[in-house]
């Protein structure tokens, strides 16, 4: 089953049944990408992912819990090989991970050089607070011919923005991004065919209850909304643009 959905950014391995929300994905036919936190986490979500069509895995290591895991780069770096999705990984300048900043800047330098130097990574990208740096970093250390870089949860500036799609960036957009008019604003702006689908699940609520990858369609009609386009070409457009990344042998 082919449901036309695309959840580019998510943790399965953070529900209550990690088996079952991989089993869900692919029965509802929701072509998602599950984030992993830590590289220790990244082989069993791989071989749960790799017996799917619809669910791939990347290895990531949060920047949020750099603090305490700086060490597991090794790891990481380790594993990279057998994978083409990287993720979460980034910046993040919140009071509650400041202190761990230049550590996190210096894994996230290794982060962005790796995958550079392997080509042909895709990476979804935290850049809480740190838009600006995280931008920086790609500029320095990723340019476009080298890989490609989704920016998950965007929040960043008109001016940042801009500057991301000149950068190559693409965007994976959540309902959370639509919730308001300033939101709104920021995310009209992004082209759209830069523009992917999330939902960070399960870190935010559809409904009042957990959200799952299928309620993707919560952001894919707001995007209709905002654009003013039926709902079918807004699934098409997110759809058409992953396989365009998919395909982007940069």
């Amino acid at each position: 089953m082919q449901s036309g959905l695309v959840d580019f950014h998510c943790h399965l391995d953070l529900y209550p049944d990690h088996a079952a929300a991989v089993e869900r994905c692919e029965r509802d036919g929701v072509s998602t990408l599950t984030v992993t936190t830590t590289p220790k986490a990244w082989p069993r979500n791989h071989k749960l992912a790799s017996a799917t069509r619809h669910v791939r895995a990347a290895l990531g290591l949060h920047p949020q819990l750099v603090a305490d895991r700086a060490h597991e780069i090794g790891l990481w770096e380790e594993l990279l090989p057998q994978t083409r999705y990287v993720g979460e990984v980034g910046l993040d300048a919140g009071p509650r991970f400041y202190k761990s900043f230049e550590t996190q800047k210096e894994v996230f330098a290794r982060v962005l050089t790796l995958c550079a130097a392997a080509g042909n990574k895709i990476v979804t990208t935290h850049s809480v607070r740190a838009t600006k740096a995280v931008l920086d970093m790609i500029e320095q250390h990723m340019p476009p011919p080298r890989g490609r870089v989704v920016l998950h949860w965007f929040t960043g500036t008109a001016a940042e923005a801009k500057r991301a799609v000149d950068l190559g960036c693409y965007f994976s957009v959540n309902a959370e991004m639509l919730a308001n008019e300033k939101r709104m604003a920021i995310t009209k702006m992004l082209p759209l065919d830069r523009i992917l689908t999330e939902t960070d699940g399960p870190f935010t609520q559809t409904d009042g209850r957990v959200t799952w990858p299928s309620d993707v369609r919560v952001a894919i009609d707001g995007l209709a909304r905002l654009h003013e386009i039926p709902l079918t070409d807004m699934s098409t457009t997110i759809i058409r643009n992953l396989k365009v990344l998919l395909a982007d042998k940069v």
